[in-house]
């Protein structure tokens, strides 16, 4: 038995003959090593301990930087000493970062909390100088070593305690300790919940298809991979190129179509365009051997194939969101190297192409992680998005996990969750095979940005692609960096538009005409055009308030044609389609 039928039925290496007995031990050990992958929650303790010791050794080769630190610690320690003297901060320069919310309420600024603040704000400058990298220390050791101990001092800010954070405090004052019980009671429903595999209260108000999903339409193919959506149109002619969105399957489409307010494709469809979608399966055990490649031919490339089927003749524009723009990219270079010509437009949303510098992520990415996760999924079949969580809250802890937990269990008073939480709260999962690939293919050895991704036993790059591209990038965006996105304007040989607009991952594509505070920068070039960095480009570019969507949409006009045609949307019932029923589908329901 192979290693990717699956585990083996025995663990006991006497039950097999002796010519098979070294094969069976390695299984033995490697669901040994998966099950105890499992119980670590998918983190590699032996990566982690790595970099301690990468960083412990060549600090202790370092007296230069031991000294600096030692007369950095002096000097905070004198300047907190004297404010605590005069009762006051004093300005020592520090300020939080301008996307840390921790200490944004005014309250932070009175004595004795603005003190706190400022020695939180010293300790975290104290740590990313001695975590600095330092000559013969691994980058992404420092980088992780700097990750996990900023981690343990966010764990121990002032705003996550009840005695020294003002705003609680406050609370309490006001409600006569109310708070603390109420937050009391929640923490115990919440734990309960948890504890039976239930949302978090308020979260199952959100139903598919009841209050998110709502855009009506038809499901029009279905394989075992994916299901193919078209949406009724909402006037009277549409635009003869329909648009095709490819989300990632590591979360669940409805992201893109949330409440009618905020859904992308209900805003695609008021335009007037024709609009498909991508729902992937949730995949199980028997889906083990599912390839990355898999993603591409049977389902972005039979998608291309069956929308062909329902409007001949003309090109679509062809929109990939997260890991869907990466294999959709992919797959566009694929097609323009074989000269097949039938996209109009190329457009990624907060997706990446190479992955050198590929974000936060790739701290926890390495020889080490990658095989622990491959045992855990040689076990499992799979891959589910909860055990990356992990590494995920560790980037963003401030947001997901400690401000929540002061919101909700200290202050008690949780904020009304919206659409998009509940959408974060229904993940998928990962064939074995699939993920693998991808950590290894793209992750580690980036070998599509390199050219050695092979698509139909030939190789691709970026540089194949000629479609001409559409590109967001995220200001705040833990998971594709925005300059790691900004790369495809260089590496493809197309006219390239790239926008970068305020606001997270997800967040950022959720911008809907008329959202506060929203932002964006817009950069257009032709392929033989110049490069310009990012660094320089930002300095440069000016700031246009608002949403980027009418953005988009402008330029997805100027690559279709001026005719409009009447919506060829069918029921499947007129259409004599097998009866695959009616928008959102079934895979999306499948947890």
């Amino acid at each position: 038995m192979t290693a990717e039928q699956g585990p083996v039925t025995s663990l006991d290496p006497a039950a097999a003959p002796a010519n098979d007995r070294s094969l069976t031990m390695h299984e033995f050990h490697r669901a040994l090593r998966g099950q105890l992958g499992i119980m670590l929650g998918a983190q590699s303790p032996w990566a982690a301990l790595q970099a301690w010791e990468d960083w412990a050794f060549h600090l202790v080769l370092s007296p230069g930087r031991q000294i600096e630190l030692c007369e950095l610690a002096t000097e905070v320690t004198v300047a907190f000493y004297l404010a605590f003297l005069d009762g006051e901060a004093l300005n020592w320069g520090l300020r939080p970062d301008s996307h840390d919310r921790r200490f944004r309420d005014p309250r932070w600024n009175r004595p004795p909390f603005s003190l706190l603040v400022q020695a939180q704000l010293a300790a975290e400058a104290q740590w990313h100088a001695a975590a600095r990298e330092m000559p013969g220390m691994a980058r992404h050791h420092a980088k992780r070593v700097d990750s996990l101990g900023s981690f343990l001092l966010n764990a121990l800010a002032p705003v996550n305690f009840a005695w020294t954070n003002p705003v609680v405090l406050d609370a309490a004052w006001r409600t006569a300790g109310a708070n603390f019980a109420s937050g009391a009671s929640l923490f115990a429903q919440d734990l309960v919940r948890l504890g039976c595999g239930k949302k978090l209260k308020g979260l199952e108000d959100f139903k598919v298809g009841e209050t998110v999903a709502l855009t009506d339409g038809e499901v029009v193919f279905r394989n075992e991979l994916m299901e193919l959506i078209q949406y009724a149109p909402t006037t009277p002619q549409v635009r003869e190129e329909p648009v095709l969105i490819v989300p990632a399957w590591i979360m669940k489409y409805y992201v893109l179509d949330l409440s009618p307010s905020d859904s992308l494709v209900r805003y695609l469809v008021d335009q007037g365009f024709t609009v498909f979608i991508v729902s992937w399966n949730n995949p199980g055990p028997e889906s083990r051997d599912t390839s990355f490649d898999d993603y591409r031919s049977k389902g972005v490339m039979t998608a291309i194939d069956v929308i062909g089927r329902i409007i001949p003749g003309k090109k679509l524009h062809a929109m990939g969101y997260c890991l869907g723009g990466t294999i959709l990219a992919i797959a566009a270079a694929a097609m323009d190297r074989d000269r097949d010509d039938r996209l109009a437009s190329l457009s990624l949303l907060a997706a990446q192409t190479d992955f050198e510098e590929a974000g936060e992520l790739m701290l926890f990415i390495d020889e080490n992680q990658v095989r622990l996760l491959e045992d855990v999924m040689h076990v499992q079949g799979y891959l589910d998005t909860r055990q990356m969580a992990g590494a995920f809250s560790v980037f963003r802890a401030n947001e997901m996990i400690f401000s929540q937990f002061v919101e909700r269990y200290l202050v008690g008073e949780p904020h009304a969750p919206g659409g998009l939480d509940a959408w974060l709260a229904d993940p998928s999962r990962m064939p074995a095979r699939m993920h693998s690939e991808y950590l290894r293919q793209l992750f580690l050895d980036n070998g599509f940005s390199l050219g050695n991704y092979q698509v139909g036993g030939s190789a691709v790059a970026p540089r194949d692609i000629k479609t001409p591209i559409f590109a967001l990038g995220a200001e705040r965006d833990h998971v594709a960096p925005w300059r790691s996105v900004y790369k495809i304007k260089r590496q493809s040989s197309a006219d390239t538009v790239f926008v970068l607009t305020g606001g997270g991952h997800n967040g950022a594509v959720v911008s809907p005409p008329g959202k506060p505070g929203a932002y964006y920068r817009v950069c257009a070039c032709a392929a033989s055009d110049k490069y310009v960095d990012p660094d320089t480009w930002f300095v440069s570019a000016p700031c246009q308030q608002g949403s980027w969507w009418p953005e988009w949409v402008r330029w997805l006009d100027a690559h279709s044609s001026s005719a409009r045609a009447a919506p060829s949307f069918l029921r499947n019932a007129e259409r004599g389609f097998p009866g695959y029923g009616p928008a959102p589908g079934c895979y999306v329901f499948r947890t």
